[in-house]
């Protein structure tokens, strides 16, 4: 991989909300999102999350990609999920080129704004992966 990658938000964007697949969620990111949306973490749990014994995420609607994506962005962005946080600094993505790119296609922030060095995005993949141990 490169020395450094380049990233940034593109304002308005939500393409990588649109994508296929789950948000995994810690048990902190569970409290967090309850607590921001004045529920209990059980009531939070009851409406939006599947659990099984291993791991837990967000449950996915039947006409949307998320509950929480609004048409001006996640409705829970200041406590959004590690996953979502994290993203592109995701390990499969930091550790392979062809992933990058692959990724680069639907999300227009990835090779655009300051450059962010191999090793800070490393550092957050190093968070994704003790985050979701199950997942790596």
């Amino acid at each position: 991989m490169a020395q450094a990658l380049r990233f940034q938000c593109q304002p308005g964007c939500t393409a990588c909300c649109t994508q296929r697949g789950f948000v995994w969620l810690t048990e902190e990111d569970l409290a967090r999102a309850a607590e921001f949306l004045g529920m209990t973490p059980r009531a939070f749990e009851r409406q939006y999350v599947y659990r099984t014994s291993r791991r837990i995420r967000l449950r996915v609607p039947r006409d949307a990609n998320c509950h929480f994506l609004r048409d001006g962005g996640c409705s829970i962005h200041a406590v959004k999920p590690t996953q979502c946080r994290i993203f592109p600094f995701w390990p499969e993505l930091v550790e392979s080129r062809r992933e990058w790119r692959k990724a680069a296609k639907f999300c227009p922030g990835l090779d655009q704004g300051p450059l962010v060095q191999i090793q800070t995005a490393k550092e957050l993949a190093r968070e994704m992966r003790e985050a979701y141990p199950s997942l790596y």
